[in-house]
């Protein structure tokens, strides 16, 4: 964001700065430039000469690695030439091909999102739907999409927009639907406080994230879950294909929505509803 504040003209809303900042996302070349963010002009030449050369060893190590990419980008800033608060482990890939298309698709995601609200500032519309597109993929970008019970979420305010179900997967499918948990509440009830200490030392629960435990537990390694950690009320989960011979055999003997199935059980009490695409039916046979 200190980028969006340096340009030539301070930007006179929060739309043209938001704007600056897509732009900033979309055009510039993370593979082989550091971005460095001095807003203070705090650097002096020797600071860029060291902050050029941790860029350049860290992409090195990428190119002698290839297996072990450190990170997608590199932002140095005053008490962090060597970009290890920002980006040590986020976005971090494992393997080169996979680097690449996570740059694309940051790239890709940045120049849509300016392009949208190019217009829809230009244009003067007051379409919410086109709005909430900014903040938000396309939900038929994934296989799979897991709606959770709203009122099991722990920050449910936090959420901006609410999903909606003809917005999914494209000719997709329900696999399941479960009811929402009763043992969960995230208020006080009356009277609760007239209970015993001990009473309540085993049932009142502090910092308690359902979401985050759910997703703590293991998939498999044919799925990969997509969460706004912030307070989303939905996952959205990709098909992986594995490399190994032995894997691909057993993935031939899988069922998709076994698995789904499997997953909304682990869930049970959050997870509401599983809506799949049925052209990610065919996937795991490919």
């Amino acid at each position: 964001m200190s980028s969006s504040h340096l340009s030539h003209l301070v930007f006179l809303s929060r739309f043209s700065g938001f704007l600056r900042f897509l732009r900033l996302l979309a055009d510039y070349d993370w593979w082989s430039c550091p971005l460095i963010v001095d807003r203070n002009s705090d650097f002096g030449i020797n600071d860029h000469k060291d902050i050029n050369d941790n860029f350049m060893s860290s992409r090195k190590r990428d190119e002698e690695g290839r297996q072990n990419i450190s990170s997608a980008m590199f932002l140095a800033a005053p008490y962090d030439k060597a970009s290890e608060a920002w980006t040590t482990f986020s976005p971090n890939l494992s393997v080169s091909k996979r680097f690449l298309k996570s740059i694309l698709a940051l790239v890709a995601s940045a120049r849509s999102s300016a392009n949208v609200l190019s217009k829809l500032v230009l244009q003067e519309h007051n379409d919410s739907v086109q709005w909430e597109s900014l903040f938000r993929p396309p939900l038929d970008k994934y296989d799979a999409v897991v709606l959770l019970h709203r009122e099991n979420l722990p920050y449910p305010r936090r959420l901006l927009f609410p999903p909606k179900l003809n917005q999914g997967p494209k000719a997709g499918d329900h696999v399941a639907r479960w009811e929402a948990s009763t043992y969960v509440n995230r208020f006080l009830l009356p009277g609760y406080l007239e209970r015993s200490h001990e009473q309540l030392k085993e049932e009142l629960m502090l910092d308690s994230d359902p979401t985050k435990c759910f997703l703590s537990k293991r998939f498999g390694m044919l799925l990969k879950p997509w969460y706004d950690h912030l307070g989303g009320d939905l996952i959205g989960l990709t098909w992986t294909k594995q490399k190994s011979k032995k894997r691909k055999r057993d993935e031939d003997e899988t069922d998709p929505k076994e698995i789904l199935k499997a997953v909304g059980e682990m869930g049970k009490g959050l997870v509401r509803d599983i809506l799949v695409a049925q052209v990610s039916m065919t996937f795991l046979k490919a």
